[in-house]
C-alpha cells in the first residue's frame, strides 16, 4: 500500500511522475485551483482588514472528496504543484481544503518532468513559501478589485458583457496611444542616392550610397538639395581615398524566457501567445515517445530567467562537440538579468535532453508541437554555442567635396548561425569586389536617386506588444497571453495580417478609463504595483498593504465615475433611411459589431441593414458620398458608399480640402491635413472652419 501522497496540478503529468517514483507514491492531480473568491461578489472584507473569502470553485467538490480519501491513507504528502507564485498558491490553498495540519506535508518543485529532477526535488522538500502565496494573494486581490469595481460601470454607461483589468486596460491603452502616434503622424520627405560605379578590369558595378561631404553626414530632404548635389557630381572623379577591413562579432542568443519565446513563436511561426503557451504546456507535462513512454520534453514555460543549470551547460557542450565540433562550443555565457525581478529560482525555457532532437521527435509530435519544439530545441542549442564572425569591409569614395561609401560583411565562422539564425542576420548583399584598394580606378556609371518618405511606428503585433509590456513592466510572463487573449475576445482590439487594431468599443472604454480612472491605465502606476508585489515575493511589503492602500483611492474613483460620467449615446437614433419592407423609418443600433440600421417594426419586420455614417465629403472617383466603414474585423476606414462599383478608400478621414500642388483630397492628421497621394507629400494646417 502507498505511503507517500503526492498531489500535482495537471493529469496529464500524473501517469509520467508516477512512472517514475514506484509502487510506494500515489500520484493524483487537483486540475488547478480548488479554492478562488466566490463570482458573485468582491469576495474581499473591505471593513475586517480585508480578508478574502474563498470557497471551493464549482465542480472541484469531487476532487477534493478523492483527495480527502488518499489523504487519509498517506504518511507523507508532497505538494508538487507548479514551481510558480500561482502554484505555491494552489499548494497553499490545497493545505487549507484539506485541512493538512496535523499532517507530514512538505512542497516539492520540479523544473522539468524527468526523472532526475522528480527524484531530486523530494530530496529538497521544503515548507510552503508564504511570501510567493501572499503575493499571488495580492495580485489575485487587486486584479478582483479592479474587475468588479469597474466592469459594472462599463456596463452602466456603455453596454453589457464589457470588462476592466488591471492589465488588459493598461494593455488597451499602449494600443491606442500607438494608433493616436500613427493617425497623427506627418510624413517628412527625404531622398537617397546612390552611384553605380565600374572598377576597373571588372564586370559588375559597384554600388556606393550617399554619405555627405568629408565634414559629416548630409541628410537629403527636398528634390532641390538633391539636384545641386547631383549638378555639383557632374564631370567630377570619383577616387577611392580609404579601404577599411575589419572583423566583426555576433553574439549568440540567450536562451528562451517565456516572453521571447511568445514573440519569436509569434514572428517566425505565426503562433498566437495563446497557442504557443499552450503547445509549450503540452511539450512539458509530457509526450508519448516511442520506447520512452511519456516524458516532459522541456523545462517549465513560465520564467523570465535566462539562467541554465550546471547539468544543462554539460550536456549542451557535449552535444555541439559531438555534432559540430570544439570550435563551435562556446565559455560558458552569463544570463542577462535587466535588474528586473527573476522569477524565483527557474531556468530559462530549454530541451530536457539534448539527444532527443527534433528529428528523432517528429512523429510523437503534431506539427505545431515539432516546430515550438524545433524552435526551442535550436535557440538553447545556439545560446551555447560559439560567436559568428564576420569579415568587414569599408570603402570611403570621394568626388570632389562628396562623399560616397560602400560596406559589405562575410561570414568568415558560422558559429551559432549555423543552428540558429534570426531576421536580422542576412548578409549585407553588397559584395564587394576582392582586389579593391586606393589605386582601383573608377568610373561613374550612373546616379541613382529615390524619393522616401518616412514612416510611423508600425502597428502593435502579439509579439511587439508582449515586448512593450515586458520593458515596461507590467504584468508577469503568465499574464501576456490571457490578457490578449481578453481584449480581443472583448472586441476592444482586432487582429488583421498579425496586426492589432482599436475598434470603435475599445475606443469608447479606454477613453472612458482615461477620464474616469487615469492611475489604472496609467502605465508607471502600474509598473510601480508590479514592484510593490514583487516586495511582497520577497518578505518586504506585507500584501494587505498593498490592497489597502489600493483600494479606498479605486472606491472614491468609482463613485465619482458613478455620478459624473456621461453615458455613451448608443440609444436608438432614427435615421433618414426608409425601410423597403414596410416603410418605416430605420433606427442606428449598437451591436457588439458597432453600429447598424434596423427597422423599429421588431418583431414583424426584421429588416437589418450595415449603418454607414456620412462624412459630408463627396468621392473623388465618382462623387457619391464617402461614408466611415469597418472591416470584417472592426477596424474603421472611409470608403465610397457605392462600393464594390466605385473601390475609393483611406484609412485616414478625408477632408473637403483638396491639394494646392496635385489636387488630391487631403487628410486629417492630427492638426495638420496631409495629402492623399503619397508621392506628393503636401502638408499643411486644418483651416478653422475645417476643424474636425
Amino acid at each position: 500500500m502507498a505511503k507517500y501522497l503526492v498531489i500535482v496540478e495537471s493529469p496529464a503529468k500524473v501517469k509520467t511522475i508516477k512512472k517514475f517514483l514506484g509502487e510506494n507514491y500515489t500520484v493524483t492531480a487537483s486540475n488547478g485551483h480548488v479554492r478562488d473568491l466566490p463570482k458573485s461578489q468582491l469576495g474581499i472584507d473591505v471593513e475586517h482588514d480585508y480578508e478574502p473569502k474563498y470557497i471551493t470553485i464549482r465542480g472541484k467538490g469531487d476532487i477534493l472528496a478523492n483527495l480527502r480519501k488518499e489523504v487519509k491513507k498517506a504518511d507523507k504528502i508532497y505538494l508538487a504543484t507548479d514551481p510558480d507564485r500561482e502554484g505555491e498558491a494552489i499548494s497553499w490553498h490545497l493545505y487549507m481544503a484539506l485541512k493538512l495540519e496535523n499532517k507530514k506535508v512538505y512542497r516539492i518543485t520540479f523544473n522539468e518532468i524527468t526523472k532526475n529532477a522528480v527524484k531530486e526535488s523530494l530530496k529538497n522538500a521544503r515548507e510552503i513559501n508564504m511570501d510567493l502565496v501572499d503575493a499571488q494573494q495580492a495580485r489575485r486581490a487587486l486584479d478582483r478589485m479592479v474587475g468588479y469595481r469597474i466592469s459594472p460601470l462599463l456596463w452602466a454607461k456603455v453596454k453589457r458583457g464589457l470588462s476592466a483589468g488591471r492589465v488588459q486596460s493598461v494593455a488597451l491603452r499602449i494600443i491606442c496611444d500607438r494608433e493616436d502616434e500613427i493617425n497623427n503622424f506627418i510624413p517628412e520627405e527625404y531622398w537617397t542616392l546612390d552611384a553605380s560605379l565600374f572598377v576597373e578590369g571588372e564586370k559588375k558595378p559597384l554600388i556606393a550610397k550617399y554619405y555627405g561631404t568629408k565634414d559629416g553626414k548630409i541628410n537629403i530632404t527636398s528634390r532641390e538639395e538633391l539636384d545641386k548635389i547631383v549638378a555639383e557630381l557632374k564631370n567630377t572623379e570619383f577616387k577611392i581615398s580609404e579601404v577599411k577591413k575589419g572583423e566583426r562579432i555576433k553574439k549568440a542568443p540567450l536562451p528562451f524566457t517565456t516572453s521571447t519565446l511568445q514573440q519569436e513563436a509569434s514572428k517566425v511561426l505565426n503562433f498566437s501567445t495563446q497557442k504557443t503557451m499552450r503547445l509549450a504546456q503540452q511539450l512539458y507535462e509530457g509526450i508519448d515517445i516511442k520506447g520512452s513512454g511519456t516524458v516532459g520534453v522541456i523545462t517549465y514555460l513560465r520564467t523570465d530567467s535566462t539562467r541554465v543549470s550546471a547539468e544543462a551547460e554539460v550536456m549542451a557542450e557535449k552535444y555541439i562537440e559531438k555534432n559540430y565540433g570544439k570550435d563551435y562550443v562556446s565559455a560558458p555565457a552569463e544570463g542577462k538579468n535587466s535588474g528586473q525581478k527573476i522569477q524565483d529560482a527557474h531556468e530559462a525555457i530549454r530541451p530536457t535532453d539534448l539527444d532527443r532532437t527534433p528529428a528523432q521527435l517528429k512523429d510523437s509530435l503534431s506539427r505545431d508541437q515539432f516546430r515550438l519544439y524545433q524552435l526551442i530545441f535550436r535557440r538553447f542549442t545556439a545560446s551555447r554555442m560559439a560567436p559568428a564572425r564576420y569579415e568587414t569591409t569599408s570603402v570611403k569614395i570621394d568626388a570632389g567635396e562628396h562623399r560616397f561609401t560602400v560596406a559589405a560583411s562575410k561570414v568568415v565562422f558560422e558559429g551559432f548561425m549555423s543552428v540558429y539564425t534570426e531576421e536580422d542576420d542576412k548578409e549585407e548583399s553588397n559584395t564587394l569586389i576582392r582586389g579593391i584598394d586606393t589605386a582601383s580606378k573608377l568610373t561613374l556609371d550612373e546616379l541613382l536617386t529615390k524619393q522616401h518618405f518616412t514612416q510611423p511606428a508600425p502597428h502593435y503585433t502579439e509579439a511587439s506588444l508582449v515586448r512593450a509590456l515586458e520593458e515596461l513592466g507590467i504584468g508577469r510572463p503568465s499574464t501576456y497571453a490571457p490578457t490578449i487573449t481578453t481584449i480581443l475576445a472583448r472586441r476592444y482590439i482586432v487582429k488583421e495580417n498579425k496586426n492589432l487594431y482599436v475598434t470603435e468599443l475599445g475606443e469608447v472604454v479606454n477613453n472612458m478609463m482615461k477620464e474616469a480612472f487615469p492611475s489604472i491605465v496609467d502605465v508607471n502606476f502600474t509598473a510601480n504595483m508590479e514592484a510593490l508585489l514583487d516586495g511582497v515575493e520577497e518578505g518586504k511589503v506585507n500584501w494587505k498593504t498593498v490592497i489597502s492602500n489600493f483600494y479606498p483611492d479605486l472606491d472614491e474613483a468609482v463613485k465619482k465615475a458613478e455620478k459624473e460620467l456621461q453615458e455613451v449615446q448608443i440609444q436608438d437614433e432614427v435615421s433618414d433611411e426608409v425601410c423597403e419592407l414596410c416603410g418605416r423609418n430605420m433606427v442606428i443600433k449598437y451591436g457588439p459589431h458597432g453600429r447598424f440600421l434596423a427597422c423599429p417594426g421588431f418583431p414583424e419586420c426584421r429588416n437589418t441593414k450595415p449603418y454607414y455614417e456620412k462624412i459630408g465629403v463627396a468621392c473623388p472617383k465618382c462623387g457619391k458620398d464617402i461614408v466611415l466603414k469597418k472591416t470584417k474585423k472592426g477596424r474603421k476606414y472611409y470608403g465610397c458608399i457605392d462600393n464594390p462599383e466605385c473601390d475609393f478608400m483611406v484609412w485616414q478621414r478625408p477632408s473637403n480640402v483638396k491639394c494646392e500642388r496635385c489636387g488630391s483630397l487631403m487628410l486629417y492628421k492630427g492638426n495638420k491635413l496631409v495629402c492623399s497621394n503619397e508621392s506628393c507629400g503636401f502638408v499643411t494646417s486644418v483651416p478653422k472652419d475645417e476643424a474636425q
